[in-house]
């Protein structure tokens, strides 16, 4: 799965009024308002790179001011650029065609929604990967709709049927350029993305939306513009560790899966060497110790526990702290058992235990040729990198 965001930029911004810049192009907090966008896209690992659609006789000049931002913030994504068109959806359909062949899903989202979380970025992309073809954030509506025709009430719809959709809006790629395709040819117009997918008689999913992912359409919501507060997340890095020798104690196991034919751990726990790397390596994005400071081997509570409830605790620890994992790396390090037939079942429990997909998550296992400890058959390790993000 490999995911792009195109960033739509081509706007006219009528409502704000024919003089001054676009919208999409004010100065705010001594950026263009499309940038605060941009960072928080780039504050999720998952997304690739972005394509920017300016509107045509502005492209060259927001694209240079463009690549020289991305390099002097090492914004480490891949960037390309396309022409806006007369609609929203011609703007859409011209960055799909600047996407690169290898990008598989792709989120569409309004330069003018400046405000949003790399959170709510997470929560789309997730969707994605869980197979929906599209999937869109919305927050219920609150105020009471009325449908009128001729100035006189018709209807008065469930709001407990009725949200507001919001951007990024997620798709796979094929099923989105199949849905623009032929919108072109039956000259369909839509408001979104979405309602063309739901014209090929597609699901498209909701997830939960932000109440603070406001998007500036009009000259009363730049006044509020100064009582948002930016997107303060961050990229968090943790690296755990943990050992345990051989002898008569608990049978081994590894990420949560048993593993037949192995030499016993001694260990208070469940001796889970594999877990309890990657709890130390997400405590160190937290910045909150080590497995020791929160499950100590001293409690009679933690004896011959299993490792994946103590896993399952820092999860809904590092959730409460803000923090979004987003790819996970383990190495196991021993002389005995052999591990490579036990891998994939290892790498499949971690996805089910931490809702990664695949792609975002990696099993290794490696010998030490026969020396120290545990090439000399006395025990086993692991070491566990994790990335993420910190909101807050």
């Amino acid at each position: 799965m490999q995911t792009w965001t195109i960033l739509l930029a081509a706007g006219r911004s009528s409502r704000l009024g024919p003089h001054g810049p676009k919208k999409q192009f004010l100065t705010w907090r001594d950026l263009p308002l499309f940038w605060h966008a941009v960072r928080v896209f780039a504050a999720v690992p998952a997304v690739e790179g972005i394509v920017f659609v300016f509107p045509p006789e502005e492209r060259e000049q927001h694209a240079q001011w463009t690549r020289e931002a991305a390099r002097r913030e090492t914004l480490g994504l891949d960037l390309a650029f396309a022409q806006g068109g007369e609609r929203r959806q011609d703007s859409v359909l011209a960055g799909l065609h600047a996407l690169p062949s290898q990008c598989s899903h792709v989120l569409i989202h309004d330069a003018a929604r400046p405000f949003l979380t790399p959170d709510l970025v997470q929560r789309v992309i997730d969707r994605l990967g869980h197979g929906s073809p599209g999937a869109i954030p919305g927050v219920p509506v609150t105020d009471t709709i009325k449908r009128v025709r001729d100035d006189v009430v018709e209807s008065t719809p469930s709001r407990e049927e009725l949200y507001a959709v919001q951007t990024p809006q997620g798709f796979r790629r094929e099923r989105l350029l199949s849905a623009h395709d032929r919108a072109l040819a039956r000259d369909l117009e839509g408001t979104d993305d979405a309602t063309l997918l739901e014209c090929l008689g597609e699901e498209v999913a909701l997830v939960r939306g932000e109440t603070g992912n406001t998007k500036i359409t009009t000259p009363e919501d730049l006044a509020g513009m100064e009582e948002q507060k930016p997107s303060q997340a961050r990229i968090c890095t943790g690296w755990g560790y943990d050992v345990h020798r051989y002898g008569e104690g608990r049978g081994l196991r590894l990420g949560g899966v048993g593993i037949p034919d192995a030499p016993s751990v001694k260990a208070h726990s469940d001796g889970d060497v594999a877990l309890h790397a990657i709890i130390d390596a997400i405590l160190g994005c937290l910045g909150r110790g080590d497995i020791g400071d929160h499950f100590p081997d001293s409690d009679p509570t933690y004896e011959n526990i299993n490792s994946a409830m103590l896993l399952s605790e820092t999860l809904a620890m590092a959730r409460k702290d803000g923090f979004r994992l987003s790819h996970l790396d383990l190495t196991i390090i021993c002389q005995t058992p052999k591990m490579e037939s036990q891998k994939g079942a290892i790498k499949k429990n971690l996805c089910n235990l931490t809702g990664l997909p695949p792609e975002q998550v990696n099993v290794k296992a490696t010998t030490e040729e026969g020396l120290g400890f545990t090439g000399q058959g006395k025990g086993i390790k692991a070491v566990a990198q994790i990335a993420g993000t910190m909101s807050g």
